[in-house]
């Protein structure tokens, strides 16, 4: 007896933010993306039209709210909408890249939690699931209330980093809030941990930076989840080889490089950067050569693969 998938036919289709991680993704699962076509009027109003029959249909939306992070989150919106209106009996939004999740939280009088207004914003546009990677804090799954799958693109970046042979290596947090994320890259490398510690002397003086952990003579891994403008991964390296450190080299997931990022990294004394390609990073390796992308195609393809069969995902990481 064949065991029917209670959500009808696969089918994936990509937004205009990163059509290459939508290839990777079909690639990897086998199958062509679905076809929609996407433009903007002249007054800047998006346009969505799905070119093929979705209903009854488990639909996979892949769409990273990258910069232009609103543009992308209001194509990503109007996609969901057409989806549900269509019948798909099933619409997933698949986030490599999830904009606004830095926002997560009240830290000053009368700011919004914008990462909660994301995620109503998603549930309202008509997604019944959402399958992220590496959102910056955790909690942020507890905005929705929809399901929500949590991808790590760790596994791929400790691979190439493996492969890279960066022994005698220890692994370094930029700051106190990383130090779980270091701590388990330092565990499956069976390396030794180090954190900045920033600190300020008084107001208006200048940020101090204490390495705690040994660095001298040896290579460093500076591990983080995003790297936005890289002034906190600068001042971080500066610590580091103030501090007697070797080879210098960086890891994050989402490689935002906004800004005056790429030009200071250029400058510095990081060797390597790996990063996954959660993001568009195609046009800025020709202005950055230390940047090595890896792709997140095949372990999304597999989470999708996954959640379409009803299978666990959370295997992908045991």
């Amino acid at each position: 007896m064949t065991l029917r998938v209670p959500y009808g036919e696969l089918k994936v289709f990509g937004g205009r933010a990163h059509p290459s991680l939508t290839g990777e993704i079909c690639r990897a699962l086998g199958r062509e993306a679905g076809r929609v076509t996407l433009y903007n009027f002249s007054d800047g109003e998006n346009y969505c039209q799905i070119e093929e029959n979705v209903r009854g249909a488990d639909v996979f939306v892949v769409q990273p709210t990258c910069p232009p992070v609103n543009a992308n989150l209001m194509e990503l919106l109007i996609m969901l909408d057409a989806f549900k209106r269509s019948s798909a009996s099933r619409v997933t939004a698949v986030l490599p890249y999830y904009g606004y999740a830095r926002q997560d939280r009240k830290d000053k009088p009368r700011v919004p939690i914008t990462a909660k207004l994301v995620a109503d914003l998603l549930t309202s546009a008509g997604a019944d699931r959402v399958l992220a990677v590496d959102l910056h804090a955790a909690q942020i799954q507890g905005y929705f209330d929809i399901p929500v799958d949590h991808l790590f693109a760790s596994p791929v970046l400790l691979d190439a980093i493996r492969d890279a042979k960066l022994d005698p290596l220890t692994v370094v947090s930029p700051d106190a809030g990383g130090v779980e994320r270091a701590r388990a890259f330092g565990k499956r490398l069976g390396v030794s941990l180090a954190i900045v510690d920033k600190r300020r002397k008084g107001k208006n003086e200048v940020e101090v930076m204490h390495v705690i952990g040994d660095v001298k003579g040896r290579n460093v891994l500076i591990i983080d989840d995003i790297i936005d403008t890289a002034g906190t991964l600068i001042n971080t390296v500066a610590a580091l080889k103030e501090a007697g450190a070797e080879r210098v080299f960086s890891a994050c997931v989402h490689p935002v490089l906004s800004g005056p990022a790429i030009d200071r990294l250029n400058a510095s004394s990081i060797e390597r950067v790996f990063c996954s390609n959660s993001l568009p990073v195609d046009d800025k390796l020709a202005r950055c050569p230390i940047l090595t992308p890896l792709s997140v195609g095949p372990l999304l393809g597999e989470a999708i693969h996954r959640i379409h069969e009803g299978t666990s995902v959370s295997s992908l990481f045991v």
